[in-house]
C-alpha cells in the first residue's frame, strides 16, 4: 500500500542533518568521552569504529530499508511487510521505547536549558556546584516547568512537518552544533595543563581493553545511533527511491560517531587543566563542567552558555526525531492530521515526565525496577530491554523472515558507490544478532 499524502525530505542534505540529529544526542556529549577514558582511550575508540561499520551501520541500512519499502511508520511497516503476522509487535516495541525514552529524556534536556538561562548562579566563583545541581534537580515545580519548556519546542518542530519542520531546522541546529562544539575545543586544548587531558582522551591502554570494554562499545554503537526504537524507519519512509541508502547510512553514522568523538576534546583537556576528575553522566555535565567554566575566569560564563547551549541542540535533534516516531503511528494508522498527532502526543509525553522529575525530590523515595527510582528504572525498560530486544528481532526478521534477498534489494535501489551484497546478508542474519543478544543479556544483569 502506497501512501501518495506522504511527506519527503527534500534534499539528501536535510535528511542526513535530521538522521544524524536523531543520532547525535545526549549521549554523545557527556557518555562517550567518558567511557573511550575509561576503557583505553584510542583503543577502545578503534573497537567502537569497527562496531560501527559492521554492527551499526548494517542494522542503520536495514530500517532505513524498511521504511523507504513501506512507506510507513514503524508499526504499519512491519503489517505492510509481513501482513497477517505478529511481526508488528516489533514496531510496536519501538514506539513504546521513543514514548518511554522521551517522557524522562525531555526532563534531563530541560536541565541543560536550564544551566543556560541561570549559568551565571551556577558558575560564580566559589559556587558549591554540586549542591546546586542537587537543589535544581531536587526542587518540585522549577525543573517541569524546564520539562514544559523543552516538549513545547519539540513539539512545535514537529507539528511543522517534515520538510517545514524536522529538516528545516535540522539544517539550522546541526551546523550550530558543530560551530559550537569547535569553539568549545579551540578553548579546551589551549588551556594550561590540557595536555594531560588529551593523553587521558587519546593514549592507548590495551590493557584497559577488557570484555567489559567490548561490551561497552558494543551498547554504545548501538544505543547512539537510535537504532531499535524505530526512528530510522520512520525517517526512512520519507525517502525517495532514488535516495542512496548505504552511503547515507555511512554518512549518519559517520557524523554522530565524529560529534562524539570530537565532544571529548571539548571536556577532558579543560577538566584536567584544572586538575579535576573526570566523572560520568550527569556529574560530569552539570557539576564538573560547570566548576571548570566557573575557574576560567570572566570568559567562563560565556563558555558555559555555549556548552549548554549545545547541550540542548544535541538533546533537541534527538527528541524530534523521538516525538515523530509517536506521532507517526497516530497519522498513519488513526488517519490523524499532524498537529493533532503531535500536540496530543506531546503532551501526554510531557504527563508522563512528570513523574520521572519528581522522583529526583518530592517522590524520590518511590523505587520502581531494582531499587531504581522512576527516570532510572523507565530509563532500564527502554535502553535495557525493549531497544536490544526489538534490534535483535529485527535482524531476524529482515534475515530469516522477509529475506536478505529482497532487503538488498530495496537498498540498492539508488546505490551508488556502496552496494549491500552477501557481506550484509551475513552479518544480519548471523553476527548481529548474536552481538545484540550478548548485549542484552549483559544490560539486564544475566553476566
Amino acid at each position: 500500500m502506497e501512501i501518495k499524502t506522504r511527506g519527503n525530505w527534500s534534499s539528501q542534505i536535510g535528511f542526513v542533518a535530521a538522521a544524524a540529529g536523531s543520532a547525535i544526542g545526549l549521549g554523545n556529549i557527556w557518555r562517550f568521552p567518558y567511557i573511550v577514558g575509561r576503557y583505553g582511550g584510542a583503543a577502545f575508540v578503534l573497537v567502537y569504529l569497527a562496531i560501527i561499520i559492521f554492527i551499526g551501520v548494517p542494522i542503520m541500512n536495514s530500517e532505513l530499508l524498511i521504511g523507504r519499502k513501506s512507506e510507513r511508520n514503524a508499526v504499519g511497516a512491519f503489517k505492510v511487510l509481513a501482513p497477517g503476522t505478529p511481526w508488528f509487535i516489533v514496531g510496536a516495541m519501538g514506539i513504546l521505547a521513543g514514548f518511554i525514552i522521551l517522557s524522562y529524556y525531555s526532563v534531563v534536556a530541560g536541565w541543560a536549558v536550564a544551566y543556560i538561562f541561570k549559568s551565571g548562579l551556577y558558575m560564580a566563583a566559589g559556587a558549591e556546584h554540586a549542591n546546586i545541581f542537587v537543589g535544581h534537580i531536587t526542587s518540585t515545580a522549577t525543573p517541569v516547568i524546564w520539562h514544559a519548556i523543552f516538549m513545547l519546542m519539540c513539539i512545535g518542530i514537529v507539528a511543522a512537518g517534515i520538510e517545514k519542520g524536522i529538516e528545516k531546522y535540522s539544517k539550522i541546529l546541526m551546523p550550530m552544533l558543530v560551530l559550537i562544539l569547535l569553539v568549545l575545543i579551540v578553548r579546551s586544548v589551549t588551556l594550561p595543563g590540557a595536555g594531560k587531558g588529551l593523553a587521558f582522551y587519546l593514549k592507548p591502554d590495551f590493557s584497559k581493553l577488557s570484555a567489559e570494554g567490548i561490551l561497552a562499545a558494543l551498547g554504545q554503537a548501538f544505543f547512539t545511533l537510535s537504532l531499535g526504537m524505530g526512528c530510522m524507519i520512520v525517517y526512512g519512509s520519507y525517502l525517495r527511491k532514488k535516495e542512496d541508502i548505504p552511503i547515507n547510512s555511512y554518512y549518519i553514522a559517520g557524523a554522530d560517531t565524529l560529534i562524539a568523538f570530537l565532544a571529548g576534546f571539548a571536556i577532558f583537556p579543560a577538566v584536567f587543566a584544572f586538575g579535576l576528575e573526570p566523572g560520568a553522566g550527569p556529574g560530569l555535565t552539570f557539576i564538573t563542567l560547570p566548576a571548570v567554566f566557573a575557574a576560567m575566569g570572566p570568559v567562563g560564563h560565556f563558555f558555559g552558555i555555549l556548552f549548554f547551549f549545545l547541550l540542548t541542540i544535541a538533546a533537541l535533534t534527538s527528541a524530534i526525531s523521538l516525538l515523530e516516531v509517536v506521532s507517526a503511528y497516530f497519522i498513519d494508522e488513526a488517519k490523524w492530521n499532524r498537529k493533532k498527532a503531535v500536540w496530543i502526543m506531546g503532551i501526554i509525553i510531557f504527563l508522563l515526565g512528570v513523574p520521572s522529575s519528581l522522583g529526583q525530590g518530592v517522590w524520590s523515595g518511590v523505587k520502581i525496577i531494582g531499587g531504581r527510582d522512576i527516570l532510572d528504572s523507565l530509563d532500564f525498560l527502554a535502553n535495557n530491554a525493549l531497544l536490544p530486544l526489538g534490534g535483535f528481532l529485527l535482524c531476524i526478521f529482515i534475515g530469516w523472515f522477509w529475506g536478505t534477498t529482497k532487503a538488498i534489494e530495496e537498498a540498492n535501489i539508488g546505490a551508488k558507490s556502496i552496494k549491500l551484497g552477501t557481506t550484509y546478508s551475513f552479518l544480519i542474519k548471523y553476527v548481529i544478532p548474536i552481538a545484540i543478544f550478548i548485549v542484552f543479556l549483559s544490560s539486564v544483569g544475566v553476566f
